[in-house]
């Protein structure tokens, strides 16, 4: 069957208008089913691994910083070239950017399963952020790109978010399954799968020509690699503070590393003809907004999940099949959230759903600080009356706000710019959450060695609260930030 041009500006949804010529409903579908199916994928793999760190710190004798490296490889990866990816799709081509980036991501799942040590591990999961740089940017651009109608678009996009937020969400539950009856290796081999289904899907049915733009095509690599350069730098810095201390040279010298490749990847842009991030977009208040928004609502969520599956392995003593167990309330909460917002988001515009569910998230944080309380620390009913109610407000009002702030970023975006736009606001998101949670996992860390009272269940709990305390004033400057927002964005469809 032939997939049709998807620059066609007639509508590609049942129920938004008649189909164009040469687009079935089942191309279509087909179309949306392979982009969310692939942004699932992507999204998982920030927090399938969380339950089974414990498990993979024991086999491959990791230490803290190893841990964390797990998780932040990935998102370092994934964040650094989240740009660059989303330019592949504008300037090579949504169908070579999804095959190059699902070939990736497939092999490097494989080869990180099959690792024996830690180096190997890590090394693993940073190419499948890369990866997944190249894929997740392109999963939007393709479905911006095939549904063009507004109606259409925000079902469509409505789609998109609901599974990347179904994909952040049951990646405990999953990990959790995979980790207790098949092993930890499964959290990556689960992926191999999917990802040969994913290539052979996408050569039926993606266009061969889809949106490939006549005239050069060039990528910005010095940009790429200063700026993906200056993150891990950052990122390297805080993890190194547990260890060596704020003041230590180690520590001053990574920060001040970081700060000068991230000046360089600004003269680069300044200066190349054909630049990763041209700043002019950057001057649009909404679009620079929002993805500060999104910086912050990254922060603060990416490290509670992975907070949280510590907490519940090591406080509260469950298995990690008990842990993945005890994401599911707030795995629904945070769907049901994403649905909501599609369904107002026509009425109200991004801006009172962002204020609304990023309120709600504070709320939620700070009672899941109290944790680290005497009463709340680990005892049988703690995840009950400690953990449960105020885990479903702050993964309850993530929901509400993930779909409007991405609507926000790429409001009024030409298609040309669709890739930009879309590598723009997942790049933040994982930024902040690389960021966030290298700070926030230190800080935790910080303040259990600083308590040292012999009770270390305790200790533990005491850290983790603290640390969720400050994710709570990350998403209440994101609430507060909201308001910059203009009340109503409109899309350029053409």
């Amino acid at each position: 069957m032939r997939a049709a041009d998807p620059s066609s500006p007639r509508p590609a949804i049942r129920g938004a208008g008649r189909e164009p010529a040469g687009r079935p409903v089942r191309a279509t579908t087909a179309i949306l089913v392979i982009a969310c199916t692939a942004q699932f994928m992507v999204i998982l793999d920030v927090s399938i691994v969380n339950v089974a760190i414990p498990a993979i710190r024991t086999e491959l004798h990791l230490g803290t910083a190893g841990q964390q490296w797990i998780v932040s490889a990935y998102t370092l990866g994934f964040a650094g070239l989240l740009l660059l990816g989303g330019r592949a799709a504008d300037l090579v081509g949504t169908r070579r950017a999804f095959l190059a980036g699902v070939t990736a991501f497939t092999l490097a799942s494989l080869v990180g399963g099959l690792a024996s040590g830690g180096p190997l591990l890590i090394a693993a999961r940073a190419v499948q952020g890369v990866g997944g740089a190249v894929l997740a940017p392109a999963t939007l651009t393709l479905i911006m790109r095939t549904f063009t109608e507004p109606a259409a678009r925000t079902r469509a996009m409505g789609a998109w978010s609901a599974v990347m937020a179904a994909g952040g969400a049951v990646g405990g539950v999953i990990g959790g399954v995979l980790t207790e009856y098949a092993g930890w290796r499964w959290v990556l081999f689960v992926n191999v799968p999917i990802g040969a289904g994913l290539l052979a899907a996408a050569l039926v049915y993606v266009p061969a020509a889809a949106s490939a733009p006549a005239g050069p095509r060039r990528l910005d690599l010095p940009g790429a690699v200063s700026v993906t350069a200056g993150l891990t730098a950052l990122v390297h810095g805080t993890i190194a503070s547990e260890t060596h201390g704020w003041g230590a040279p180690e520590v001053w010298g990574s920060f001040a590393a970081g700060v000068l490749l991230l000046a360089a990847f600004v003269a680069v842009e300044t200066r190349v003809a054909h630049p990763l991030v041209p700043l002019a977009i950057l001057r649009r208040r909404t679009l620079a907004t929002a993805n500060l928004l999104v910086l912050g609502m990254g922060a603060a969520a990416f490290a509670m999940w992975f907070l949280l599956s510590l907490y519940f392995q090591q406080v509260l003593g469950r298995s990690a099949l008990g842990a993945g167990l005890s994401f599911l309330p707030g795995s629904l909460a945070i769907v049901v959230g994403a649905q909501v917002s599609t369904r107002l988001i026509a009425r109200t515009g991004p801006r009172p759903l962002i204020v609304t569910g990023m309120t709600i998230s504070t709320a939620g944080f700070l009672w899941l600080s109290r944790i680290g309380d005497g009463g709340t620390g680990g005892g049988a009913g703690a995840y009950a009356t400690g953990v449960l109610v105020p885990f479903v407000l702050a993964t309850l009002g993530a929901g509400l706000s993930l779909m409007p702030v991405t609507a926000a970023a790429t409001s009024g975006t030409a298609p040309a710019e669709a890739g930009l736009a879309s590598g723009l606001v997942n790049s933040s998101r994982q930024i902040g959450g690389a960021l966030g949670l290298a700070l926030l996992s230190t800080i935790a860390a910080q303040t259990t060695a600083g308590r040292a009272s012999g009770d270390a269940a305790g200790d533990l709990a005491a850290g983790y609260g603290r640390a969720l305390l400050i994710a709570a004033a990350f998403t209440a400057c994101v609430a507060l930030g909201a308001l910059a927002l203009p009340g109503r964005t409109t899309r350029k469809t053409s």
